[in-house]
């Protein structure tokens, strides 16, 4: 299961990529839509938000589950706040009466990983395997509005912002000097 910020993309988790459930953020109580998805409650968890999501997690965790924290995306996406934190409360009696284990990982500490997840992602692309959406948004003068528009839910997938081609050089006003001084003057 997987969670989304609207209806349209909760649809493509489920159409596109064969996500069993998607809890939609602000489509009522997030604990309430993880608890009705997955009444089993859950053995693994993959959190790439934190915030709410995290605490609802923890909470409808299966005792051993194993809950792995791969972004923050709750603080990134805050309307106050820096976007380099993500508060969130949990309570630690579940983590310790279940046995939860709760780990951060971030592929920065992992180059190989890094390398291998986008030769992975090509062939599926490639491939048809899977669709990942992608927005190219033209100009960097362009990027503050792609990255507000991407806050706001308005692209769907990858967004890219395309540099413009490099500017070319001026072109010089005098000839380039020769390697080794100064220019040869013709014999007299």
């Amino acid at each position: 299961m997987g969670s989304a910020g609207s209806r349209e993309r909760a649809e493509r988790l489920v159409a596109g990529f064969g996500y069993d459930a998607v809890a939609v953020r602000g489509a009522g109580p997030f604990a309430e839509q993880l608890a009705e998805a997955a009444p089993g409650g859950l053995d693994v968890v993959v959190d790439n938000v934190g915030g709410e999501q995290l605490a609802a997690a923890v909470a409808l965790a299966n005792p051993g589950a194993r809950i792995l924290v791969l972004g923050a995306l709750s603080g990134q996406l805050a309307a106050h706040g820096t976007g380099r934190t993500a508060p969130v409360e949990l309570d630690s009696f579940p983590l310790l009466l279940k046995k939860l284990s709760l780990r951060g990982y971030s592929a920065d500490d992992d180059p190989d990983a890094e390398a291998e997840w986008y030769e992975h992602c090509a062939r599926w692309r490639a491939s048809g395997t899977v669709d990942v959406p992608l927005a190219r948004v033209r100009g960097l003068e362009n990027a503050p509005q792609a990255l507000a528009d991407t806050i706001a839910g308005r692209h769907l997938g990858t967004v890219i912002v395309e540099l413009q081609g490099p500017t070319p050089a001026p072109a010089p006003t005098r000839p380039p000097r020769r390697r080794g001084g100064p220019r040869a003057r013709p014999a007299a």
